[in-house]
């Protein structure tokens, strides 16, 4: 299983009613400091976010990645949004 395919699994966890992955590491292979671990955006709503701050919704993503931001990913760019606050 791939890096994407394995940060997706883990967020299947928060059930996202929307959900992207972008591999940014192309954009960050020289940069100073980057020991290897790849770069990523995450775009996900989930209604596990409602009632939540931005900073309790970059812990719960952060909890799900923890033992991955070791080493495996170097950048995680994080937009969460709430399921309720969706335009309809």
């Amino acid at each position: 299983m791939d890096l994407v395919e394995e940060i997706k699994n883990r967020l299947e966890t928060l059930s996202p009613i929307q959900l992207s992955i972008q591999d940014d590491s192309q954009l960050h292979a020289s940069h100073k400091g980057n020991g290897g671990g790849g770069h990523f955006t995450v775009k996900i709503v989930s209604a596990e976010f409602n009632g939540k701050s931005q900073i309790m919704r970059h812990r719960l993503i952060y909890q799900l990645m923890n033992d991955l931001m070791q080493n495996q990913i170097h950048a995680l760019s994080i937009h969460a949004i709430a399921g309720n606050e969706l335009a309809l």
